[in-house]
């Protein structure tokens, strides 16, 4: 991976790190170093599960349920990371995650261990999936349309009971924006959208209406869990997705990370702040090329690299 930055863009570096959707079977397979082999082992031990199953193959299928999805990207961002290390790359300025990804970035940054933070994306998983009972949940992603005219449709749907709500979870990119909340009413607002001019609106596979208030049971459930960490001063930045800021106070990060689950995700927001403040190279360390892909549409005057299938920058 060393070759990832022997091209001279300039400027300062940013390490990104995923969410959820970003996972796929076998994302695993490429960590056969002992270095590696002995974190997974780390890993199976916490989560009393076979890692390289979980990474790899999957035959039990739990790579796409909330609380398995999460420590898998966490552990396969953190294998990325070591192989980085092992490989001499140098650290970056920045780090910024989108989603669960940032506690992959706080990791990363070694602001929170990873054995600790392992235990804690798996409870968040288990939390937010309890928080609402399985099938009632929906999110969507709208396509082409900007945040103020979404804000409107969804300001325009009226009166709603106290566990009905449709609002905006993930920023993503311009002209992307991935709507969240009680299945019916974001299936009203999805065809409203479509009516307002949207040129697509498409369900995800996900029943866990992430990053709105009803989740606000998994947010205090989360509270004591984040409390009992070691936390750290990071050895750089770290954006949080809540606010668009970085910080490298570790009660400040704390809070916004319990935040995070309620609060929308500003991820257009935290990647023109980290280009803003000097950063011209991005690195998406985990599985895919999602937030690459993100990154050329928020701004093509950036490097947008992966350590996972690497991609031309345009």
């Amino acid at each position: 991976m060393t070759d990832l930055y022997e091209k001279n863009f300039g400027g300062g570096t940013a390490w990104i790190f995923p969410g959820q959707g970003s996972q796929y079977p076998n994302m695993g397979q490429v960590f056969d170093r002992a270095s590696e082999k002995r974190l997974m082992e780390k890993a199976s031990d916490i989560l009393k599960y076979p890692a390289d199953r979980l990474i790899g193959p999957d035959p039990d299928g739990f790579q796409n349920r909330t609380e398995w999805t999460q420590p898998a990207l966490l552990l396969v961002s953190a294998l990325y990371v070591g192989r980085l290390q092992d490989e001499g790359n140098p650290r970056p300025d920045l780090y910024l995650g989108h989603s669960l990804g940032e506690y992959s970035a706080l990791v990363a940054s070694g602001s929170l261990l990873f054995e600790e933070a392992l235990m804690a994306v798996h409870l968040r998983g288990r939390f937010m999936q309890e928080a609402i009972p399985e099938g009632e949940g929906l999110m969507a992603a709208v396509l082409g349309m900007d945040r103020e005219a979404i804000r409107s449709v969804l300001e325009g749907l009226g009166p709603a009971g106290p566990e009905e709500y449709a609002g905006m979870a993930n920023m993503n990119s311009p002209g992307q924006v991935v709507i969240a909340g009680s299945r019916e009413r974001v299936r009203e607002a999805s065809e409203r959208l479509k009516a307002a001019g949207a040129r697509k609106v498409i369900p995800l596979a996900v029943s866990v209406p992430s990053h709105t208030p009803l989740m606000e049971s998994a947010a205090k459930r989360m509270i004591p869990v984040l409390e009992g960490l070691a936390w750290t001063i990071p050895d750089g930045p770290v954006i949080s997705n809540v606010t668009a800021t970085p910080s490298s106070d570790p009660a400040v990060l704390k809070e916004r990370l319990i935040r995070q689950i309620t609060a929308p995700v500003l991820w257009e927001d935290s990647v023109r702040e980290a280009v803003r403040s000097g950063i011209s190279v991005f690195l998406e360390v985990g599985p895919g090329t999602i937030l690459s892909g993100l990154g050329r549409r928020i701004d093509k005057n950036a490097a947008w690299e992966s350590v996972d299938k690497p991609t031309e920058v345009s």
